[in-house]
């Protein structure tokens, strides 16, 4: 049968001398994976643009519970882009962000409120004009809700220290080393409370950034097995450098 669904897309890879795999986070199946043939052609009908980090699809699809791998009949922009593929600091975000969302999401089931989400965070990291500075770690923040392992803000001035095996914050320094320190802790306490405009308007430095973000990477891997290395965290730290 044919089913139409949206979809985003987290990573493609070749296959074949025309072809790719691409996997896609959609609204009615989860995280499913689709041949795409001929893709790679000069002759195709569904341009290998299309499969780019994040891009939002519409799509019909053809459906086998538990196959390996799907097919697809159609498949085109969902959404116009006005920035993100050109803009280097989006770009690059939207590769990072996608690796996160390949590493983390398993599930081939539906999760309407986060394919919403995503969805919604996607096309708003379009249409940013500023502020792009925080909004990876904002995002890292808020997804931990879908994951199921949201931070407990308890933070005070006694509970200084936020243990990352606990996910919440201590009065006595953790006796292991996955923690962040009185300074990493006010800061992350504050992106916690935070709304979604307010934490454009937290200022730190770039060092101080790049810890705060190393620590919640920490923190997922805690948390989720599948997030090891993530492997474009070397280009957004340079291209936010």
């Amino acid at each position: 049968m044919l089913y139409k669904t949206r979809g985003i897309v987290l990573k493609h890879i070749k296959y074949s001398e025309t072809s790719i795999i691409v996997t896609i986070y959609t609204e009615r199946f989860g995280r499913q994976a689709y041949i795409i043939n001929g893709v790679r052609s000069k002759k195709a009908k569904i341009k290998a643009n299309t499969f780019q980090a994040l891009f939002l699809l519409d799509m019909e699809v053809y459906h086998k519970p538990k196959n390996d791998l799907q097919r697809a009949k159609e498949i085109q922009n969902a959404y116009v882009f006005s920035s993100l593929p050109y803009d280097i600091k989006k770009s690059t975000l939207a590769i990072f962000i996608a690796e996160i969302l390949h590493k983390t999401i398993q599930e081939q089931e539906p999760n309407p409120d986060l394919f919403e989400f995503l969805y919604n965070t996607i096309q708003l990291l379009d249409l940013k004009e500023n502020g792009m500075s925080n909004f990876h770690i904002y995002f890292l923040i808020r997804f931990t809700k879908y994951l199921g392992f949201y931070p407990h803000n308890n933070y005070s001035e006694t509970n200084c220290y936020f243990d990352l095996k606990a996910g919440s914050f201590k009065q006595i320094k953790p006796m292991h080393m996955s923690f962040m320190d009185q300074g990493q802790s006010l800061i992350f306490s504050q992106m916690l409370q935070f709304s979604e405009d307010q934490h454009e308007n937290l200022k730190f430095d770039y060092k101080h950034r790049i810890q705060i973000l190393e620590k919640i990477l920490e923190y997922y891997a805690l948390h989720n097995e599948g997030v090891s290395k993530i492997r474009s965290l070397d280009v957004l730290k340079e291209v936010f450098h």
